[in-house]
């Protein structure tokens, strides 16, 4: 082989392999007046900053704690910047490679589990396994592909075919958030399994159907496997730009483009060129268009910061049913905190967090389905988006209270 040869084959292999993270921290910052925030948002205009936790700079302000990502190189100009405005800071991850490593517990998992964090092509065995032993109860449908081609994949689970009554349920729309697929899978196992020993889930699911769609992003959630750990938009790469990736919670039919949404392909909020324009949100809406008459409930799962909300979140405006959904949310969020003691703040979403447009919560609301949810689940930030494998089962049981609880109302109040 020629000496050209290798060094091309040398070049590829930098080109393909995984972003590191070495030395790159997570600092987090509450700023305290006004001056403080106009710091705290100038900032990515003097470095690349990933915003953890508000999603966007837009969003800072005052007694918000703000947890953000840069890069090793950039942490100085970070801290030479706080230091120079008198902002004080924490620093919650000092060396995110070595946390990311952390995360999995480092037992080989040959197969998938319930209790780790699944590779997409495990999750894709998984539904068509679970869908084949369980043929009573579960049935596989193709709902679309992704941008790049993969199928994806719903699993409705209940006792009743056809028009009954319904949830929909989805999650892994944002890449980085791994607990949210991992809290899918564990429903579907826990729904199966206590069917005809757990009075409340047998009634649940003699009497209506769960439509489960275990990652939404599928091309994401690959890539953050195998090429940046911090990944949050799809893949797709339609916005005439270098930069890749719509945010699917941004790219919704509803007040599309208006608040927390970015025109800009390179922002994470980016909301694609126009409402459904990418096939992961179009295969989301489409199935719901079109089971509109049996789908009285929607639920999605992201993380992180252990909250349950509810629209809207485009405007502070309230919902004719806000006083109803405010103390159905007060009732799920005492029955998580019943288990493990975690407690979770609840509202909507523009009160509770900020103004946000394009969400699907929102748009599903606005189809007529009104008893629709968002959940944050754990954790506050300690682990973030790297919350341990060893906090799966404990996310997954408190969480699974309040879904229960969610559907028994639902059910009770639609009979």
């Amino acid at each position: 082989m020629s000496l050209l040869a290798l060094d091309m084959m040398t070049i590829t292999c930098v080109f393909i392999s995984a972003l590191r993270f070495d030395s790159a921290k997570v600092f987090r910052v509450k700023p305290q007046n006004e001056k403080e925030v106009s710091v705290m948002k100038s900032l990515p205009s003097l470095i690349k900053v990933d915003f953890w936790y508000p999603d966007s700079a837009l969003h800072i302000v005052k007694q918000m704690e703000v947890d953000f990502h840069v890069s090793a190189e950039q942490s100085n100009t970070v801290e030479r910047v706080l230091k120079q405005n008198g902002i004080p800071y924490q620093i919650i991850f000092d060396n995110l490679q070595e946390d990311i490593k952390k995360q999995l517990d480092g037992d080989k998992n040959d197969g998938h589990s319930y209790e780790k964090y699944n590779e997409w092509d495990k999750i894709s065995d998984w539904t068509a396994r679970i869908a084949k032993s369980n043929s009573t109860l579960v049935s596989r449908i193709q709902i679309g592909k992704t941008f790049e081609n993969r199928p994806i994949f719903l699993l409705q689970i209940g006792n009743k075919s056809g028009e009954g009554k319904a949830i929909f349920m989805d999650c892994g729309v944002h890449a980085r958030e791994w607990i949210s697929p991992a809290f899918c899978q564990w429903f579907v196992k826990e729904a199966i399994s206590t069917y005809g020993k757990d009075r409340d889930m047998t009634y649940i699911l003699d009497n209506m159907n769960f439509y489960i769609v275990p990652i939404v992003n599928i091309d994401g959630y690959v890539w953050s496997w195998t090429q940046n750990r911090f990944w949050r938009k799809n893949r797709s790469n339609a916005s005439q730009s270098n930069c890749i990736g719509v945010d699917i919670n941004r790219n919704f039919d509803v007040a599309w483009s208006t608040a927390d949404s970015s025109r800009n392909p390179c922002e994470e909020t980016y909301c694609g060129f126009a409402p459904e324009s990418e096939p992961e949100t179009k295969a989301v809406a489409s199935f719901i268009r079109s089971h509109l008459s049996s789908i009285k409930g929607y639920l999605t799962m992201h993380s992180y910061s252990q909250m349950i909300l509810f629209p809207f979140g485009y405007t502070y405006e309230k919902t004719a049913n806000y006083n109803e959904l405010n103390e159905l949310a007060k009732r799920a969020v005492n029955a998580i905190a019943s288990l493990y003691g975690k407690v979770y703040k609840y509202g909507t979403s523009a009160s509770t967090i900020y103004l946000s447009s394009g969400c699907s919560d929102d748009w599903v609301f606005n189809q007529g389905i009104k008893y629709s949810f968002t959940f944050e689940l754990r954790d506050k930030g300690k682990y973030g988006f790297l919350l341990p494998e060893s906090q799966i089962k404990p996310t997954c049981q408190e969480i699974m209270l309040a879904v229960k609880l969610i559907a028994s109302y639902i059910l009770n109040k639609t009979l």
